[in-house]
């Protein structure tokens, strides 16, 4: 079907397109091929944008950023893209998790977006379904699907279009006063509260009710995150959080604190505080991508399940 690529099965679909494992026949190398639904490929403008938003995408080298290998048109007008596969779940079928897996995670993820905001672009769609987790706790985010540059005149999405997702979208989005990333972060806090609940923060049915909750209503409490949600889900972008590390370090903070008594989901056998402490010494001494976040996610479940269990380690 993409000339250079074998297909080997299909691993998801949704609005933008089909996602297939594939082998890129030069490299011998297994990728996730994204291709194009054709009504998408058929609106006024879209091709520029895909050129454009590919562009951007492979422009980020981050080891919290799906890597963009390619991208291309085939002779019959199919657009496609080649992206690192990745084997694991995404956050939205992981959710709800304990305080300390979710805080990490979450962590990940604002780093991702602090090295988009770097490069001046923000992603405007940041949910659960966009970020993928491997076995190991290790957090991509995906999707730049909607990826705006802020430069002047760079942003190509269509005119008057809201962007985003219901669930996940910023006041001043809805509001059309703002696009900056300030609405990414607002976007990570709503994150943090589904990563912690499973639930979203306004979970309200009709589209008219949520986004007047996301402009007026205070987030509902999740114990010992009150303060941490409360500032990433200010309506004003100025009283947020400056930067996505910021919130992660919150985050963190909040579920290694004492203070957290509710947990949405237990401790499992599997994170018992001897496995997470051999998983720790392991990421300690390997070299692999993302080694810094995946020690921080380790040490933070550590100290939460030390916690649960009322014991203490001698490692």
């Amino acid at each position: 079907m993409i000339p250079g690529y074998a297909i080997v099965r299909e691993v998801g679909r949704g609005g933008m397109g089909v996602v297939y494992e594939a082998v890129e026949e030069a490299l011998g190398r297994t990728v996730a091929l994204k291709v194009v639904a054709p009504e998408r490929v058929r609106e006024e403008g879209f091709r520029e944008r895909f050129v454009a938003e590919s562009r951007m995408a492979a422009s980020l080298d981050h080891p919290n950023v799906l890597p963009v290998f390619g991208a291309g048109e085939t002779e019959d007008g199919m657009l496609w893209l080649s992206m690192r596969l990745v084997t694991g779940a995404d956050l939205r079928s992981l959710a709800p998790l304990p305080a300390a897996r979710a805080a990490t995670i979450v962590a990940q993820v604002g780093a991702a977006l602090d090295a988009a905001h770097e490069r001046r672009l923000v992603h405007r769609d940041v949910k659960p379904a966009n970020v993928l987790v491997t076995a190991s706790d290790h957090a991509y985010l995906t999707d730049f699907g909607l990826v705006k540059a802020l430069d002047h005149g760079s942003d190509l999405t269509r005119t008057g279009e809201v962007v985003g997702t219901l669930d996940y979208i910023a006041p001043e989005r809805i509001r059309g006063a703002g696009d900056g990333p300030a609405a990414d972060l607002y976007s990570l806090g709503c994150l943090l509260y589904v990563a912690l609940t499973g639930r979203p923060v306004f979970d309200v049915e009709g589209t008219e009710p949520k986004l007047w909750a996301h402009l007026s209503e205070p987030p509902p409490a999740v114990p010992g995150f009150e303060a941490v949600l409360a500032r990433a889900l200010a309506k004003e972008p100025a009283e947020r959080f400056e930067s996505g590390a910021a919130l992660g370090a919150a985050a963190i903070a909040a579920a290694t604190s004492s203070d957290v008594t509710a947990v949405p989901a237990p401790v499992l056998d599997a994170d018992s505080p001897q496995r997470i402490e051999a998983r720790l010494r392991a990421a300690r001494t390997d070299d692999q991508p993302g080694k810094p976040q995946r020690i921080a996610a380790l040490a933070a479940q550590l100290a939460h399940a030390r916690r649960r269990q009322g014991g203490k380690s001698t490692t």
